[in-house]
């Protein structure tokens, strides 16, 4: 049987031909791919948590994936209905559905994920970058910056509960066009009609993706391609004609006259008119002949650049709404798709407000630079929502919540939350707004270190300050040192962290790049668990894996020593430990906390 690498790389080609697949279902016959979804999806979050049944990663073996494959042989693989819980949704008091599927679901979900975006990622529009490998929020913003310039409407396209909404019988004609596999599309359309658990109550799903579930970024990704076809082939093309703007017959009467009074010799006035010609449009701004339409989807989320008239933009957004609505049955949200002007007014995307520059005073090689060039700012409600759980009465507070962590633990949580902040609005010319947010976090770091000593915050400083080198120079900060016998100590630092603008960052991407199977994503893991021998006493029957989700786990309140598998765990540095389930769970092993080290392997 060929290797996940293999399969996944032939099933690519085909997409990249744009040829259908036949015989997918047989693939899910292959443990090497079931392998290859567990060594990526292990170490998420979520692993941890059960469904509606009490199975997660933990005790994860070889025989679990012979099970599925088992019953998917049969056609008897039953999908369990997704755990329904409610996490907070950003700018509302409303909550957000989420459904926490079963591990084997999980597991299943992860090696279709496998095979559809093999399949479809190479037919994906270039204007798509939600949920996609090489692509993230950056990448999609980085379009806009590059592409867009001179545009002068946007159209904030928001879709009325997308995922919710999505339709299962235009999603599995979609699928149906290209992957010939009868039994595969059962098992999606099984997959999509699941149905959810909430407070012990089954509910049938109508429509809509899995919400929670690994497989539906990429079944959403495939409906709205649909949407993405239409602006390429249909309205891109119609709104997009001339190769250039015609000449501004204004401007180019000023700056002729100018030029002719600098050659004899009247610099005066020639200066004098040519600081009048650099405040006019060099271009004809309201040419008829040139018109532009410009497009970029995140997820559910998309915005449209028109270089063309208030009318033209409304037209657009009114052959969204009929697209939407006549073919993939989605509604586009009223009072959330707005048509904004880009010199007066900013679009709101990813979290960054997007204006259109204009100064006429910002010289390049004696060239206006900034005219019609995209900016990203960093909006102000950001920097209020981000200090908000530091803050109290409108001042930075202690956050007592903290005070039983180490002072390692507590410097590098705010030097990770002010570094994760900074890295994503990187790209904002006003990046420089967020020194607010640092002193917010720096006073709220610095007076709870202060109450867990019960000190003053100049003493805090005077213990931790220390000096950070950057490219800048020198910075003050706060450094903790943890000395260990026998290691390099470890060091987190607070501060250092540059606010340069940088539109060439690095790039948050969703997922690994699509041209490279990463079959080694947990490879030690797999290795271990594939030795089918237990780490602590050897046996070689019933092997499975002990899963934890943090390090610091390890460590029970109240312990005075870890046990022998957990000091061998933390030795490693590992979250995993490959065990016979005797060790595992066995009347002496380690659930029941009684395992006592005497069958440890030296």
């Amino acid at each position: 049987m060929r290797d996940a690498k293999t399969v996944l790389g032939i099933i690519r080609e085909r997409g990249k031909e744009g040829l259908p697949i036949e015989d997918v279902y047989r693939q899910l016959f292959n443990p090497d791919l079931y392998l290859l979804a567990y060594g990526k999806i292990s170490r998420n979050q979520g692993a941890m948590t059960p469904g509606v049944t009490k199975e997660t990663v933990d005790e994860m073996n070889l025989d679990k994936i012979q099970g599925i494959i088992g019953m998917l042989r049969k056609e008897t693989y039953q999908w369990k209905p997704a755990r329904r819980t409610y996490i907070e949704k950003k700018n509302s008091t409303k909550k957000r559905p989420l459904g926490i599927p079963t591990w084997s679901d999980k597991l299943l979900q992860e090696v279709i994920r496998l095979i559809l975006e093999a399949y479809y990622e190479p037919q994906f529009s270039d204007h798509s970058h939600g949920f996609r490998p090489e692509r993230g929020c950056h990448t999609a913003l980085r379009e806009i910056y590059q592409v867009w310039k001179g545009t002068v409407w946007f159209i904030e396209g928001d879709i009325k509960g997308c995922f919710d909404n999505i339709d299962h019988s235009i999603l599995l004609s979609i699928l149906r066009e290209k992957i010939h596999d009868g039994r595969f599309i059962r098992l999606i359309e099984n997959l999509l009609k699941a149905g959810y658990l909430e407070e012990w109550k089954y509910n049938k799903t109508w429509s809509g993706t899995p919400q929670g579930g690994i497989v539906s970024p990429v079944l959403a990704n495939i409906y709205l391609n649909r949407l993405d076809q239409f602006i390429e082939k249909t309205l891109i093309p119609a709104n997009t004609h001339g190769e250039r703007r015609s000449h501004n017959p204004a401007y180019k009467t000023v700056n002729d006259r100018s030029n002719y009074l600098h050659r004899t010799g009247q610099k005066e006035e020639a200066r004098k008119l040519k600081k009048i010609a650099q405040s006019l449009p060099s271009r004809d701004p309201n040419d008829p002949d040139y018109r532009r339409l410009r497009y970029v989807r995140y997820a559910d989320d998309f915005l449209l650049g028109v270089i063309g008239t208030r009318q033209e933009a409304e037209e657009i957004k009114q052959q969204l709404r009929g697209f939407l609505k006549d073919e993939l049955r989605l509604e586009l949200s009223e009072e959330k798709t707005l048509i904004t002007h880009g010199r007066t007014e900013a679009a709101r995307f990813l979290g960054y407000e997007i204006v259109v520059m204009h100064n006429d005073q910002k010289h390049t090689n004696n060239q206006r630079s900034v005219n019609a060039v995209i900016g990203f700012k960093v909006p102000m409600e950001v920097i209020r929502e981000k200090s908000l759980p530091y803050m109290e009465n409108g001042k930075p507070k202690a956050r007592p919540e903290m005070l039983r962590d180490t002072d390692f633990q507590i410097v590098t949580h705010f030097q990770l939350v002010y570094r994760g902040i900074v890295n994503y609005y990187r790209m904002a010319y006003n990046l420089r707004t967020l020194s607010l947010l640092k002193w917010n976090l720096e006073r709220s770091m610095i007076y709870t270190l202060a109450r867990k000593y019960k000190i003053t915050s100049p003493k805090v400083w005077k213990k931790y300050q220390c000096s950070i080198e950057t490219d800048d120079g020198p910075r003050k900060g706060l450094e903790v040192k943890v000395e260990r016998e026998g290691k390099d100590p470890l060091i987190t630092r607070w501060g250092g962290i540059s606010l340069k603008w940088q539109i060439a960052g690095t790039t948050l991407n969703d997922q690994q790049p699509t041209g490279i199977i990463n079959t080694h994503a947990g490879s030690d893991l797999l290795t271990r668990l594939l030795a089918d021998e237990c780490e602590l006493c050897g046996s070689q029957e019933n092997v499975e894996v002990h899963h934890i989700r943090r390090l610091k786990d390890l460590k029970k309140p109240g312990q005075s020593e870890k046990p022998e598998w957990a000091k061998k765990m933390a030795s490693r540095h590992r979250k995993t430990l490959v065990v016979c389930h005797e060790c595992h769970v066995g009347e002496k092993g380690i659930h029941p906390g009684r395992y006592d080290g005497k069958n440890l392997r030296k």
